[in-house]
């Protein structure tokens, strides 16, 4: 299946033909200065030519039938678009339709640099290839599994709400294609994983990926916030600004300028964006440059410690883009003063790390190091190729009648045989107070008191049979009643998780960790996993029928093993939400299960 794959800036139109399983491009090219004195046009493998480009939509004109001739009479089949800013509607792929262009046009507010020329290509696109669906791919969709205390702002929830006030974050493909390609060069499964990765180039963003989940990146409501960039500041006072426009006599349109256009690495070093030429003013003693390198470390440095202390801990970091991928430099400077993390680079690994199609990822983290340190190479094209294939080309192969039996997890304890014996004493068996659904599981007579720094939970439930390790899951409001703060993990999951103290009728027992918010899960069969196009620890979203509220669940882990009773698991929280009840049910999104018969047919994601 061929994809076109478009991105259109402001002034420029980018585009590729793609086939969407093996990545392979058929053809590529750009349209530069589009609306300006002598546009130019190139494609790749040629020199610049002048083009008539007055619009988008006169640049695809000119571009597209020169794509066309280089694929031998190949059809293209689909169009996916990069479209930077989503908000909170869209999280997934969507197809484009009417509806979606209004959706995408409300959001200009949030993205006014970004969305317009996207809203022009699509339109331009539309016009061209009438016949074909078309995909808009979310830069911002990646991070919508951050959670409430990463992507609020101390505002006013009313002003907040009203105007869509939040952290959105961006390069979401770029974050989620490098993770994956990261895990599977390291042969592990993303979903053990906790990764960051750091996309360096004229923008840059840094986003912790744990097990799979954005939970935390740099980037906030606009590509404005977090690290320094090309010609943007990052994170800045806002208390300077203000003061900025009143002593400067700035409006808004000049502040926006400034500190989009005129700040940066652009702005400290005073030679341009471009960091090779930054890097080479700096070795020639020139002090701008110094500060500009030594001011774009530190920001990196400092988010990279504070993204590793949001997942309690780091397994791997990944530097991708331009300066991440080609600037040995850059990555030996960021790394320094990592060693608290375990993070050792190889000095000579790092020189010597070149990227190519056949060797997208290079390791340059020292034998020795925890941490493992990796250069990535990107490939948001063909990323996005593959999840406009997904919509486009997989829609009839999931028929989705099987339907999710749905049961609430109220706030129980997993424990230890010598933990049983500490709490109900020596020689102490569990009993069976009522059997679960899950074969030789069960909610056992014995309850127990769970103290935290603030309150304490009493006849919290044990369940059993007991286990290899203590755990003790709680919904989110239990967290901010006890007053601990408890990761959302799967169970078993447990390492770097708060402790917490459990009281029982024959003693105290203080758990160095297993304090958890137990991530919605579903258990099932493997006949029932091939009935639905999953496999164990795929992650999709689910859709639940209620007779209060139809909600769609997202990041939902797929848990399979042979005997397993077909059911989804929410906490008491999640289903109050829902307001569920006795008898409902769920049943998988389609665009959930297409991603995972997608890695069924390509190979894509082999975690």
């Amino acid at each position: 299946m061929l994809v076109l794959v478009l991105n259109s800036g402001s002034s420029s139109l980018k585009a590729a033909v793609l086939e969407a399983s093996s990545g392979r491009r058929r053809a590529a090219g750009r349209v530069e200065r589009i609306g300006e004195p002598e546009p130019q046009l190139r494609l790749d493998g040629s020199d610049n030519q002048p083009v008539s480009a007055a619009d988008h939509g006169a640049a695809l004109a000119a571009l597209l039938p020169l794509l066309l001739a280089r694929l031998d009479g190949a059809p293209i089949e689909a169009v996916g678009h990069r479209v930077v800013h989503g908000g909170e509607r869209f999280s997934q792929p969507t197809r484009i339709d009417d509806e979606v262009l209004h959706a995408i046009q409300a959001l200009v507010p949030l993205a006014p640099l970004h969305n317009p020329p996207a809203l022009a290509g699509i339109r331009a696109a539309l016009e061209a290839l009438p016949a074909i669906p078309h995909v808009a791919v979310f830069d911002t969709a990646f991070h919508a599994s951050l959670p409430p205390a990463a992507h609020a702002y101390a505002l006013p929830a009313d002003l907040a709400q009203r105007h869509g006030l939040r952290r959105y974050g961006f390069h979401g493909t770029s974050h989620a294609w490098v993770a994956r390609k990261a895990a599977h060069h390291l042969q592990s499964r993303l979903h053990e994983l906790r990764i960051i990765t750091c996309h360096l180039g004229n923008g840059c963003s840094a986003a912790a990926v744990e097990y799979g989940r954005s939970v935390d990146t740099t980037m906030g409501m606009t590509p404005l916030e977090g690290l320094v960039m090309g010609t943007r500041c990052g994170d800045l006072d806002p208390g300077l600004l203000l003061a900025l426009m009143r002593r400067e006599g700035l409006d808004i349109d000049q502040a926006d300028k400034l500190l989009n256009e005129r700040s940066g690495l652009a702005g400290l070093a005073g030679v341009g964006k471009d960091m090779r030429d930054i890097e080479a003013g700096a070795a020639e003693g020139d002090e701008r440059c110094r500060l500009a390198l030594q001011v774009f470390d530190h920001r990196l440095r400092r988010h990279i410690g504070g993204l590793a202390a949001v997942m309690g801990g780091v397994d791997a970091i990944v530097f991708t883009g331009g300066i991440g991928e080609n600037s040995a430099l850059a990555r030996s400077r960021c790394c320094q003063r990592l060693d608290f993390l375990g993070a050792r680079l190889d000095e000579d690994r790092n020189r010597d790390a070149a990227l190519s199609a056949a060797q997208p990822v290079a390791i340059v983290s020292a034998e020795h190091s925890r941490v493992r340190l990796l250069v990535v190479a990107t490939d948001e094209a063909q990323a996005i190729a593959r999840q406009t294939t997904r919509l486009v080309r997989d829609s009839d192969k999931v028929q989705g009648e099987l339907r999710i039996p749905i049961a609430i997890s109220a706030r129980h304890v997993h424990l230890t045989q010598p933990a049983v014996e500490a709490l109900f004493g020596a020689g102490h068996q569990l009993t069976i107070h009522k059997p679960l659904r899950q074969p030789g599981q069960y909610a056992a007579r014995e309850t127990v008191t769970v103290l935290g720094p603030k309150r304490s939970l009493e006849r919290v439930r044990v369940m059993g049979p007991c286990r290899g390790r203590c755990q003790v899951e709680i919904s989110r409001t239990d967290e901010f009643y006890l007053g601990l703060d408890a990761p959302i993990r799967g169970s078993g999951d447990l390492d770097g998780t708060p402790g917490v103290v459990l009281v029982g009728p024959a003693g105290r027992l203080a758990l160095d960790e297993g304090l958890i918010c137990a991530r919605r899960h579903i258990h099932m069969a493997p006949e029932h996993a091939r009935q639905l196009g999953v496999q164990h620890k795929d992650v999709v979203d689910v859709a639940v029928d209620s007779q209060g509220r139809d909600l769609v669940f997202g990041d939902v882990l797929v848990r399979v093993k042979e005997g397993m009773v077909l059911d989804m698991h929410l906490d008491t929280d999640e289903g109050n939400a829902a307001e569920i009840s006795t008898g409902a049910q769920a049943a998988l999104v389609p665009t959930a299960a297409f991603a995972t018969i997608l890695k069924r047919h390509t190979g894509f994601d082999k975690d």
